[in-house]
């Protein structure tokens, strides 16, 4: 494992595979969109990691081990602004820390995908929310929600580089329901950007062999094994999008694999209304 180094050192490796410049990454952007690496042969490439058990492991044994191992591992890529394919509960995903601008971009040069469309953030906590985001809807909303496959999206906060999605105020948050992601966001100690593991406009990856042609252009593959039932289609739909930007209103952005659910807790318990009706 090579030493953990700043941002504006991300490896060469990385770099050359991505064919980044020497300019920050994530800065102008104009809605390009941007082609993927041509696929790289097998090796060198990225490391893979399984995850031993599933969840949450016990302390002292065997298992928390391995765990931990790959825990470390990821940390230290993260910061050395490489990027990471991780499980989550709904699909898997590409993750980079969202203070380092040329993850980002690297991000957008390895999906192939237009600089137009925003990256979630990943946290640990429902109380990191508070530090990145403007929150407008009462805190156990929040916990009824978080950890789960939803992403909330608010107004960000100056907490959050301006390079990460420089077209918007909002940002989407994303406290994904894995006992390893929620341990790797506070190990990190820091917001996550995080989008699904796949060439942009494919299908969604519900185990590493299914984006194996990113590989090449990886630094480390955490394997968690396989996500829900690789024969539903709507497990590959991804966490639901809601907007929540607006006191008293929420907006469905996409319908996701948790709609009835989150809309439920919208409407039923804390009284929110879908945007295109207004309060009375």
């Amino acid at each position: 494992m090579s030493p953990a180094r700043p941002c504006t050192g991300l490896r060469a490796a990385v770099a050359a595979g991505m064919g980044l410049g020497e300019g920050p990454a994530g800065s102008a952007r104009t809605g390009r969109l941007l082609r993927p690496p041509s696929p790289a042969p097998a090796a060198p490439g990225a490391r893979l990691l399984r995850l031993p058990g599933r969840g949450a492991v016990q302390a002292a044994s065997p298992e928390r081990a391995g765990w931990t191992e790959a825990l470390r591992a990821a940390v230290a890529e993260l910061r050395a602004g490489a990027v990471v394919a991780v499980p989550t509960d709904t699909l898997y995903g590409l993750a980079c820390a969202a203070s380092c601008s040329a993850a980002l971009g690297a991000v957008y040069r390895l999906k192939g995908r237009s600089e137009a469309k925003p990256l979630a953030v990943c946290l640990g906590r429902v109380a990191d929310v508070y530090r990145y985001c403007k929150v407008k809807v009462p805190e156990e909303l929040l916990k009824d929600l978080l950890p789960g496959p939803v992403t909330l999206v608010m107004e960000r906060s100056e907490e959050l580089n301006k390079d990460l999605n420089p077209f918007t105020p909002l940002v989407g948050i994303r406290i994904p329901d894995h006992a390893f992601m929620q341990d790797l966001s506070q190990m990190f100690g820091g917001p996550l950007a995080l989008t699904s593991a796949n060439l942009s406009s494919q299908t969604s990856s519900l185990n590493v062999e299914e984006f194996q042609d990113l590989w090449p252009h990886l630094s480390l593959v955490i394997d968690g094994g396989p996500i829900g039932d690789g024969q539903s289609p709507e497990c590959r739909l991804g966490s639901t999008v809601v907007d929540l930007s607006v006191p008293g209103k929420f907006d469905i952005i996409r319908p996701g694999c948790a709609l009835e659910s989150t809309t439920a807790i919208l409407q039923q318990k804390y009284g929110l209304l879908p945007s295109h009706q207004s309060c009375s």
